[in-house]
């Protein structure tokens, strides 16, 4: 079987269309982000759109003008289109619609996502999770896929599986997938909770590193821990969850693991299908939430690494993770001014080395409380 990951050299032209539909959404800042997610799918953003709604279309979900206007400038455009990416979550029969008016393969919000995560899947359980995330958002929309995939190659951005897995655009295939997939899931997340058994009762304390995704997890596990974890500078290079010892002086040592980033409005199938690694911060005795402290841009009346921050600390307050929290303020090196810092924040920087042997004396201290 030819190997999927062949086709992740594929470079594919897209333009992003994001949508505003709540007053409290940020423009710039949903710009910003899905340029960022479709730079690291592997897409070469060329363009951009956004429409403010009110009322959706039920069709196409933005307006007929601006479909219009898409695919006007895509045939007037000096670059090729080959993927249009759409910032919201869409049926089937949505990116069929537009798909038919654009001419060009559309994704989602929620596909492009999975795809990022179908091409960083590393280990068995998680090329697995990845594959039955990516079967669940398939298997509702296969009647329309089927009739589109084929018009625009069937590879590149949303056409890729993890490991050596073909998408198989067939119903009953996919539900007999699906059901053994949940089956091989559920036996590793099983062998796993014996394992995090015999480690809750070692003397060990555990800590768990979160945070938004890029925000700099990896490498303060590295300069903690002085290993070799693999780092990128793009959204949730890694997908896999790691722990390593980490020395806290005197013969005393603690389990410290990262995990995946966390990103606004990520899939629910993602959620899901990555509840273990979240599992790692609801078992933690202690959370390092990483911040990365030079996202200064403005978003109303925070900046927008605040924003980052109540994103990660909603999703870990409704999973039941501990308040017992260190926030590390991390590039900390690339701030042109003072900011302010509360009581349990501390300004890190992974690059530098600075703060980190002030984190490891608040590390001491909440264990020890």
């Amino acid at each position: 079987m030819k190997n999927i990951y062949e086709q992740k050299e594929i470079k594919e032209n897209a333009l992003t269309v994001v949508v505003c539909s709540k007053k409290t959404d940020n423009k710039a800042r949903k710009i910003d982000e899905i340029e960022k997610l479709s730079t690291t799918a592997g897409l070469i953003v060329v363009g951009n759109f956004y429409q403010n709604l009110k009322e959706f279309n039920r069709s196409t979900v933005i307006g007929s003008g601006k479909v219009e206007e898409i695919k006007q400038h895509i045939c007037n455009c000096d670059a090729q289109i080959d993927v249009v990416v759409v910032d919201y979550p869409l049926t089937g029969s949505q990116v069929k619609n537009l798909e038919d008016a654009f001419g060009v393969k559309v994704i989602d919000r929620v596909g492009l996502i999975i795809d990022i995560f179908a091409q960083g899947a590393q280990s068995k359980e998680a090329k697995l999770q990845v594959k039955l995330a990516q079967d669940l958002y398939l298997l509702p929309r296969l009647s329309q896929m089927q009739g589109s995939s084929g018009r625009f190659g069937g590879v590149g951005v949303g056409m890729r599986g993890p490991g050596e897995t073909k998408l198989e655009l067939n119903r009953r295939i996919l539900e007999k997938e699906i059901d053994s997939l949940k089956k091989q899931i559920q036996k590793i997340k099983s062998q796993r909770q014996v394992s995090r058994k015999e480690r809750l009762h070692s003397s060990l304390p555990k800590i768990a590193l979160v945070g938004y995704t890029n925000s700099g997890k990896s490498s303060l596990l590295n300069l903690l821990t002085k290993e070799n974890i693999y780092v990128e500078n793009k959204y949730f290079a890694t997908l896999d969850t790691t722990s390593r010892k980490l020395f806290l002086g005197e013969g005393n040592y603690a389990l410290l693991t990262d995990t995946v980033g966390f990103i606004s409005d990520l899939p629910h199938q993602l959620v899901d299908a990555f509840s273990s690694t979240l599992e790692e911060a609801t078992d933690a005795d202690l959370l390092i939430h990483v911040v990365d402290v030079s996202l200064q841009k403005n978003e109303g009346d925070k900046k927008e690494y605040q924003t980052n921050m109540d994103i990660t600390d909603k999703l870990l307050n409704e999973i039941g993770a501990t308040k017992k929290r260190i926030v590390a303020l991390n590039k900390c090196d690339k701030l042109e001014k003072p900011i302010e810092i509360k009581n349990n924040q501390i300004l890190i920087s992974t690059k530098t080395g600075n703060g980190i042997p002030k984190l490891i004396e608040a590390i001491k201290i909440m264990l020890n409380d």
